[in-house]
């Protein structure tokens, strides 16, 4: 591709990061103002939720990267970073509101701000983000725009906003209309407002093109053709295309090399270009070792402080699977330890939030840490649908020592549930055991609360599923990490006993008939079954071996086709973020690209009790 000329004025940049709780229309206010800046001709189809580019961010309807955008407006330059709004991925959060000058909080009209607005507000305050207020979706029928006005102004109080930044512009918008008002009872046409109000508001960067060039990196992407590239804010001077300069970080002696190409971004297109300015946020490739934090500069200078990390909370064993059903799916690609220790070291490339280190004593299973049971979930999730076979443990929270007293700290999380109010009573029943502490109640319209409590990241490990059950489907959850405090105690075991398949083959009518008045099946007539493979749940607490496969005795009285005119229940099946919540200590989550399976391992079946039933 030709480079193209590429300098801007620092003072025509707007650099802002759009931080928001999970849902609350990040994405879709972004394709509105990409609309809105002629972008795209009017006559040009743009995929909806276009930043969203990943297969499972459409899917669940969340960003778990972030992404580099920019658009022009007015001969004002503004590049947005579109940050992720889940906890989990506060790895990736941190570093990219550093690139920035200002922020978009974006609030919901009704739900208002969450635990996780908290989080992120308290990040951009703390980078000293000049914040710009956008309380969205006020065409929704529900919306309570008033009140969570209030609610905004008590959260910049509650997380310690300087008194000078009280004095936030609000505005209030539809990304899925397409507009932005900063009155209520001003036309609703588009979405200028919202670009001008950018301009007026966030300041341009403190940048001096004079000098020499100095980067730093703060986020990472990685492409098989060119390698890592590196993205971040120029900080002085001016970059050029097949530059000597020199990598630098606090740990490390400076290194010489050479930067092989330089991108600015057209909306979210990276395009070459031969040089760019201070204050620009630039792509950059051809230096090998590039890493989070590392200072690129033309000349020898001191590196710029490493951006720090929340550290994991949670972690997981990784291993190549070992069922007896290993390698039968036709869409397996990767099914060796080797490929799964390469795929985990390739994450390791972007994601610097994620750690990944060999079990003790085993060579062939790897210990996985993460910011949460979404964020390695996604990764397992990944890893499916590009064809490995694996098999993984039980997630597990982190626990320190205190450096001082030598008291056991664990990671505690900030919950909000929303109930109707007739559930409380047994969402209190659920958490107490789990040792959570109820903090807040707020109440909210159509006879439904707000519960805030703090809780053992631990005891929060399979919840989800139990307050869908608990509250028949209409329970909502929000967790964000708070810190480590002293261990609370042991939680009892939230699970029921579990049935274990005895024999291998298909799964019978016959078998499934008999044992359908002791628990819950997961498997229907006819499905191919092994030893060892977690088959149902039983309402007891002790696990019980099963025999799913095992066949009506023929006579002369009745056939063997007889039982298919017999009503069964339906199986209950479960989805691999169910898996992760439900699966035990002494089982394995095994997931192929076709399937995901609970089952024992393989010293857990020992001695375990064995039902038995006859005909009937």
């Amino acid at each position: 591709m030709t480079a193209h000329r590429h300098i801007f004025d620092p003072e025509k940049i707007r650099n802002v990061a759009i931080i928001a709780h999970v849902d609350h229309g990040k994405t879709t206010l972004v394709d509105a103002m990409i609309k809105q800046s002629g972008l795209f001709r009017d006559n040009q189809h743009v995929e909806e939720r276009f930043m969203d580019n990943n297969d499972i961010e459409r899917e669940r309807g969340i960003t778990i990267l972030s992404k580099n955008l920019s658009l022009e407006y007015n001969g004002y330059r503004i590049n947005l970073v579109d940050t992720p709004g889940h906890v989990d991925f506060g790895g990736e959060v941190e570093r990219v509101l550093h690139m920035a000058n200002g922020c978009l909080l974006l609030v919901d009209a009704f739900e208002g701000p969450m635990p996780q607005t908290r989080f992120v507000l308290k990040k951009a305050i703390a980078a000293g983000l000049r914040p710009v207020v956008v309380i969205n979706k006020i065409d929704r029928p529900d919306a309570r725009v008033e009140a969570v006005q209030d609610e905004i102004l008590d959260l910049f109080i509650d997380v310690g906003v300087p008194e000078e930044m009280l004095d936030y512009p609000v505005l209030y918008a539809s990304g899925r209309e397409g507009y932005a008002i900063r009155n209520m009872a001003d036309e609703r046409k588009d979405i200028r407002p919202l670009l001008e109000e950018i301009i007026k508001q966030v300041p341009a960067p403190e940048a001096n093109l004079d000098g020499p060039a100095k980067l730093q990196i703060t986020s990472l992407d990685y492409n098989d053709y060119v390698g890592r590239i590196g993205v971040g804010r120029i900080l002085t001077g001016v970059l050029t295309t097949k530059a000597e300069v020199y990598r630098s970080n606090p740990s490390e002696v400076a290194e010489k090399c050479k930067i092989m190409r330089l991108y600015s971004f057209h909306g979210i297109q990276r395009i070459e270009i031969e040089e760019a300015g201070a204050g620009d946020i630039v792509a950059i490739c051809g230096i090998p070792n590039i890493s989070i934090g590392d200072t690129i500069c033309t000349d020898l200078c001191d590196p710029e402080p490493v951006v720090a990390i929340d550290q994991p909370v949670i972690s997981m064993t990784f291993a190549a699977n070992t069922s007896p059903f290993a390698g039968r799916c036709k869409e397996s690609k990767f099914l060796t330890v080797r490929q799964i220790q390469a795929r985990l070291m390739k994450e390791l490339e972007t994601n610097v939030a994620m750690r990944v280190e060999p079990v003790p004593g085993r060579n062939d299973q790897f210990l996985v840490s993460g910011r949460g049971e979404l964020h390695l979930g996604i990764l397992v999730e990944t890893m499916r649908r590009e064809g490995y076979e694996l098999q993984v443990s039980k997630p597990k929270a982190i626990f320190k020592k205190d450096p001082n007293t030598g008291e056991t700290l664990e990671p505690i999380e900030e919950l909000a549930v929303d109930i109707p109010e007739s559930y409380m009573s047994a969402i209190m029943n659920a958490l107490l055991p789990r040792r959570a502490i109820l903090e807040d109640t707020k109440r909210l319209l159509d006879n439904y609360l707000r519960l805030i409590f703090s809780a053992p990241a631990r005891g929060l490990l399979g919840f989800r599923s139990m307050l869908l059950t608990l509250t028949n489907g209409t329970g909502i959850m929000n967790q964000c990490f708070r810190g480590y405090e002293p261990y609370r105690g042991d939680i009892p075991d939230q699970r029921n006993g579990v049935m274990v398949a005895t024999d291998p083959g298909t799964a019978t009518a016959y078998a499934i008939k008999n044992l359908s008045d002791r628990g819950v099946l997961f498997y229907a007539p006819g499905e191919e079954i092994y030893e060892g493979l977690v088959v149902g749940e039983r309402p007891l607490n002790t696990d019980l071996k099963v025999n799913i496969t095992k066949k009506r005795h023929v006579t002369n009285h009745r056939s063997a086709t007889s039982e298919v005119l017999e009503t069964l229940p339906a199986p209950r099946r479960m989805t691999l973020d169910q898996c992760l919540e439900y699966v035990a200590d002494d089982e394995w989550v095994e997931i192929t690209p076709e399937a995901v399976r609970l089952r024992k391992k393989g010293e857990a079946v020992v001695g375990m009790k064995i039902a038995k039933f006859t005909d009937d």
